[in-house]
């Protein structure tokens, strides 16, 4: 269950309602081979999005704090060169039950690398990541989006272990979200880009108060936050 009133006042926020049960069917099924699937929205009638924080270059303690608190479910697609100098500062946030993935190892433009180097960037993000959190990525997701219909990088992707490339519907600016569709708003099983920011690439705002503003725009819409995890099927083992 999602962090109790008391909790959430502290943040100066109203509790979100809790998300429903997963489905026992899930909308996402992976295989174990083949081209992997891309997608940026999951298929459900419930009234849930999912929040993805990508790269871990801030490492702000209240974050954990905050999160720990909550209990709000997200979904971490970590960068090896950006996380390599505190792998730690994400392992209380993993013990919450949030997913590692992958996010290449050092943040490149994917579709103007080799095909080699592109299945290096990811294949040596999958090594470390799956060493230091003892759990291997499900999950890639390219920078800036970039390269993720291509072949190259879906072969790179199947080559290293990830099964599936995960792109986003809206993305968390300071305050405010932006929209990939032009209604601007906020649909069933959208998919929401944030990334570990401060003070320094958040005009002077922190970690905690992006992710309230977050959280704020997401219950204004009357929708709850589930784990994106809990709707994709991984292949069988």
């Amino acid at each position: 269950a999602q962090g109790d009133a008391a909790a959430w006042a502290k943040w100066n926020l109203k509790p979100l309602a809790p998300a429903p049960a997963p489905p026992a069917d899930k909308p996402i099924k992976l295989e174990r081979t083949g081209t992997v699937p891309v997608f940026s929205d999951v298929k459900t009638t419930d009234k849930v999005v999912f929040i993805t924080i990508d790269d871990g270059a801030e490492k702000d303690p209240k974050f954990v704090e905050m999160l720990t608190d909550l209990k709000v479910p997200i979904s971490m697609f970590l960068t090896k060169d950006i996380v390599k100098n505190d792998y730690g500062y994400f392992k209380p946030l993993q013990a919450l039950g949030n997913h590692i993935q992958n996010h290449t190892v050092t943040h490149p433009v994917m579709s103007k690398l080799s095909a080699d180097k592109q299945k290096s960037e990811v294949c040596e993000d999958q090594a470390a990541l799956t060493q230091q959190y003892g759990t291997a990525p499900l999950l890639f997701r390219p920078p800036f989006g970039d390269g993720a219909n291509t072949p190259t990088l879906n072969s790179s992707v199947q080559q290293c272990g990830p099964r599936a490339i995960v792109l986003w519907r809206e993305s968390m600016q300071i305050h405010d979200m932006q929209y990939q569709a032009g209604d601007k708003k906020l649909k069933s099983g959208d998919i929401i880009l944030a990334h570990f920011r401060g003070p320094k690439e958040l005009k002077g705002a922190t970690m905690t108060q992006m992710f309230a503003d977050l959280l704020a725009r997401i219950q204004e819409q009357g929708f709850s936050v589930a784990r994106l995890e809990d709707y994709v099927q991984a292949p069988a083992s």
